[in-house]
């Protein structure tokens, strides 16, 4: 699908799978701009990873730089007020109430893409693209898929305007969103993941694994690093086969 003469908003946050989606808006879209938020999130360090990617998508990818537009920052500091998660505050990950784990941050995604749809209605943006995945997740119930199409109706109604949510990810796993990013950019977009953006709960950066930079213990790095290591292991086999 391509809408060439569009333009689309992406919640870029600095991690694996929104610039993953931000690579697929910027393959698939005529412009681009995207948003992030500041919530209080105790994996800060991905703010500062955002500005990196920009500028290494801009320095890698002449075709999309002319495409690449404004992007936005949000305060949001109101959702780590409602009440501590571990995502908001210093304290331990584990199961929480009705089995979802504390990481869960009770109406993020709803608030993000209402702010962003507000935004966009501004700007005369229809399409919100968000790297929200119901087959490799938590149980987060905002990433579902009945939610995301529910909230799609409901910002159209409550604005008066048709927008469309993009899920690009939401029926794909780990390792899948890996091959995506190397069939969008090849080996520079998955350097570019690699190096560059931010997926650890607790926003460790002092050690580079083979997948990327993280703690290796949190939901989030055993995620990441499973879906790589099984990508590789993968694309391995396929290279072994065409010998």
């Amino acid at each position: 699908m391509r809408r060439s003469g569009e333009t689309a908003l992406v919640l870029f946050s600095g991690g694996q799978d929104s610039s993953t989606c931000l690579a697929w808006a910027l393959a698939n879209f005529g412009r681009v701009e995207t948003i992030g938020f500041r919530y209080g999130q105790r994996h800060a360090v991905e703010m500062d990873c955002r500005p990196v990617i920009l500028a290494e998508i801009r320095r890698l990818f002449p075709a999309w730089t002319v495409k690449l537009g404004d992007d936005h920052l949000l305060d949001l500091s109101v959702i780590r007020g409602l009440g501590a998660t571990a995502m908001t505050h210093n304290i331990a990950i584990q199961s929480g109430n009705a089995g979802l784990p504390n990481t869960f941050v009770p109406g993020r995604n709803l608030l993000f893409f209402t702010a962003a749809a507000a935004l966009a209605y501004r700007r005369g943006i229809r399409t919100l693209v968000g790297g929200m995945c119901e087959t490799d997740y938590s149980g987060y119930p905002d990433c579902r898929d009945d939610t995301i199409k529910a909230l799609q109706v409901a910002l159209g109604l409550g604005m008066d305007t048709r927008f469309v949510l993009e899920t690009p990810l939401m029926w794909i796993d780990k390792p899948a969103t890996w091959e995506l990013a190397e069939r969008l950019g090849g080996a520079p977009l998955l350097e570019l993941i690699v190096e560059n953006t931010h997926s650890c709960y607790i926003g460790e950066r002092g050690e580079r694994h083979d997948w990327g930079y993280g703690c290796g213990k949190c939901p989030a790095c055993a995620l990441r690093s499973q879906g790589y290591g099984r990508y590789r292991a993968k694309r391995e086999a396929g290279s072994h086969g065409n010998c």
